[in-house]
């Protein structure tokens, strides 16, 4: 989430309570979750496992629960609960802001685009010209629609991040992350019914232009659909995941989080996809493998009761 304007860290060490360290005199322009960081941000940490991660990010504020080394220039706010911290400082910059219309009066909605009765369009959503926006679709607060998109019924677009903070030493082991992410859908995109796309924890959920999904498809978090893919029914792509242009899923395909897809890469229905996939290949089964691979190693599977026959028979 970028902020307004860049803020001072010795406001935000106020605002939370915390003691700061090193860049006293540095701004933060936004603040985000690992996985998406970029200069400029403010991240958290409250594990050693992953303190060196986050201090060696692009990340120029470092929220920590400790005093550790850290590259000179970087900022460090130290709080004993470091992701309260965070949760304080989302909640300041996107607070709760129920919505009593069905469309907001901080919409904008672009000439030529028709929404259907029964839809809800939250605060600062921004339509392009030219969208059908059919009855019970729900686009959530801050999320972008270019022109000529088409969203089917019953679609949720901006539907919070399935994202916890996990600790087994407290009561609750885990515990929200508030999204204050958005979606980003690009022209010419059509989305089918009863759809789920999540907002991004603290960036962007993006899906690209031209690209096309069929129904009951979800899409994760922070994840980055490329230009003119194809999506058929029941595909489930977790957060934080990169499909490159023209990309095609077909049905009940899913895709675990954090991994990248190739270019053009075609993936048969039913596969799973545990880790990145290079670009230009077709891949099926779960886990995947190149297809042509996998049908030789099926032929082979059904031989295998001939195959011992003859062993047996020997």
């Amino acid at each position: 989430m970028e902020f307004p304007s860049p803020v001072s860290v010795g406001w935000l060490a106020e605002l939370v309570g915390a003691e700061l360290v090193g860049n006293t005199a540095a701004h933060a322009k936004g603040i985000n979750e690992i996985h998406k960081v970029e200069e400029g941000d403010i991240v958290f940490v409250d594990h050693p496992k992953y303190y060196d991660k986050c201090i060696h990010s692009a990340a120029s504020v470092i929220i920590i629960n400790t005093l550790t080394d850290f590259p000179e220039g970087k900022t460090l706010l130290i709080h004993d609960q470091p992701f309260e911290a965070y949760l304080k400082i989302v909640k300041h910059f996107r607070p709760f802001n129920p919505g009593t219309n069905s469309i907001s009066d901080s919409a904008v909605i672009g000439e030529g685009t028709f929404v259907f009765p029964n839809s809800y369009i939250a605060h600062d959503v921004t339509i392009g010209r030219h969208c059908l926006i059919y009855p019970n679709v729900t686009i959530m607060d801050h999320c972008v629609i270019g022109d000529n998109v088409i969203i089917q019924p019953g679609t949720v677009i901006g539907s919070d991040a399935f994202y916890y903070n996990s600790k087994k030493d407290r009561e609750v082991w885990y515990k929200k992350m508030q999204s204050c992410g958005r979606v980003i859908i690009e022209n010419e995109v059509e989305i089918g019914a009863n759809c789920t796309i999540d907002r991004g924890v603290s960036h962007d959920t993006i899906i690209g232009q031209g690209t096309k999904i069929d129904n009951l498809v979800h899409i994760g978090h922070d994840t980055v659909i490329g230009k003119n893919c194809l999506l058929a029914a029941q595909v489930g792509i977790a957060g934080a995941v990169t499909l490159g242009n023209g990309v095609v899923l077909w049905g009940q395909v899913g895709v675990s989080k954090t991994l990248t897809v190739g270019d053009n890469a075609v993936i048969y229905a039913q596969s799973g996809v545990p880790a990145s996939l290079k670009g230009d290949k077709i891949y099926f089964g779960s886990p995947v493998e190149e297809a042509k691979d996998k049908m030789k190693e099926l032929v082979w599977v059904k031989r295998i009761p001939e195959l011992w026959k003859k062993v047996m028979g020997a």
